[in-house]
């Protein structure tokens, strides 16, 4: 994480430079506004990749002398597939026509559905004490 984490913060200066050099040279503030907005957002990203660096063990891909074999073994859990995504997906959409139409009932069943669908995403694995 740590190769991830300079990635970012080297786009992130480079964004800043950037805005920088394009406020100075063309006088416009809503792309200065921009490339000032997408070097932060790259920075919120370099930021929590170095945190996250410095609290996990090293990679097998983050060291040079690696062999193939380092990386064998259990990568993790990986879910099989899930249709909540898609439901998730489909009560964000549902939100974006109630707030474009401003229909407060529609707004409060979207908002509604869309708690329901992120909470069934987010538990999905969930057990519970019983059956672990």
């Amino acid at each position: 994480m740590k190769i991830e984490s300079r990635i970012f913060n080297i786009i992130t200066i480079f964004f800043f430079l950037s805005a920088i050099v394009y406020g100075v040279w063309a006088k416009e503030p809503v792309g200065t506004v921009a490339l000032i907005l997408v070097g932060g957002l790259s920075l919120i990203i370099g930021s929590y990749f170095s945190f996250v660096a410095r609290r996990i063990e090293d990679r097998p891909e983050d060291n040079p002398d690696a062999e193939i074999s380092d990386g064998a073994g259990e990568l993790g859990f990986f879910s099989p597939g899930s249709y909540w995504p898609v439901g998730v997906a489909g009560a964000a959409a549902f939100a974006g026509v109630a707030l474009a139409f401003f229909h407060v009932w529609m707004i409060v069943l979207a908002v509604g559905f869309l708690l329901i669908m992120v909470a069934g995403l987010v538990f999905e694995y969930h057990t519970g004490q019983g059956h672990h």
